[in-house]
């Protein structure tokens, strides 16, 4: 286990001989990101612009969120949604998936830079990204779905040795609200890992409703270590007397320490039919949902 305090010392110092000019730092919200982000202005101070992309691809009020937490951080705000969505469009492999959103982000990360005359990128890429890159289980947008030519000078990774739970002790040890240190993991990729096959802004909208939902049902009341819906198919089901062919949403709640292997909640019951009754009733085309039983490994956390 890390040494938060000594980490953080060494980790700002190293940042201040690695970064020799201005900088941006990939800003999801997300504790990982948040981390590098403090710990980078820390070391370079007003020379930092931190940087987040509204991809279209983000979960329900998720951009309003940001702005609202790091509005004293002198935030740039991207709409990237259009360049996203295009590079997705017709795609259905999950590795050309991943691929397409890791060079979306790099060519919106370097148009911000030239903008600004920055010439380092900043990210919060932990261990468990490069060992399922580098390993071949699937390419994570900030290591194997980053195009081969960059137009930065340097890319920095403070975190790129660090497991998640490692991640969440550095972020208390630098002061950070729970709100932070203890939130969920979200994929770099978005919601486009969780809709099997072609992404569109119809079943972004299905899912992104179906998230939320099983969010504010799950994570007060249970702390998983993540929890999620993913929607898969269609399949036909019958609501009011009248048949529909409808979405199928698949609810996954798991617990780990580090990310690397996972197990399925035993959820209850009742919390389990509460959630499908919300989320059929709620969201009008989606037929049927499913409880994700499967543990990592063999499957993996996100469905794709």
């Amino acid at each position: 286990m890390v040494k938060a305090d000594k980490f953080v010392h060494e980790s700002i110092e190293k940042i201040k001989k690695e970064v020799k000019g201005r900088a941006i730092i990939a800003l999801s919200g997300g504790v990982d990101s948040s981390v590098c982000a403090v710990l980078a202005h820390r070391a370079i101070g007003e020379l930092l612009t931190p940087v987040y992309i509204d991809t279209g691809l983000m979960r329900k009020g998720e951009t309003e969120r940001i702005k609202k937490v790091f509005a004293d951080m002198n935030l740039e705000v991207i709409d990237g949604k259009e360049r996203f969505l295009n590079s997705l469009r017709g795609l259905i492999d999950p590795e050309k998936k991943r691929k397409a959103v890791g060079e979306a982000f790099i060519r919106e990360f370097e148009r911000e830079a030239r903008m600004i005359g920055a010439k380092y990128l900043i990210q919060g890429t932990i261990y468990p990204d490069r060992i399922e890159s580098e390993g071949g289980i699937k390419s994570h947008h900030n290591v194997g779905g980053l195009p081969s030519v960059m137009d930065f000078e340097k890319i920095v990774e403070p975190l790129a040795e660090l497991y998640k739970d490692e991640v969440r002790e550095v972020a208390r040890a630098l002061g950070l609200p729970r709100g932070i240190s203890d939130r969920m993991p979200f994929p770099g990729p978005g919601l486009s890992v969780r809709i099997i096959g072609e992404v569109t802004e119809d079943k972004l909208d299905v899912v992104r409703e179906a998230n939320a939902i099983v969010e504010e049902e799950l994570v007060e009341q249970f702390a998983p270590w993540q929890t999620f819906a993913a929607l898969l198919e269609k399949g036909t089901g019958v609501k009011g007397d009248v048949r529909v062919h409808g979405w199928i949403i698949a609810v996954r709640a798991v617990q780990s320490r580090d990310g690397m292997t996972a197990e399925a909640m035993e959820l209850p019951w009742e919390v389990l039919k509460k959630i499908e009754s919300r989320i059929t009733s709620e969201i009008p085309n989606v037929s049927r949902v499913l409880y994700d039983l499967t543990p990592k490994p063999p499957g993996t956390i996100e469905f794709e």
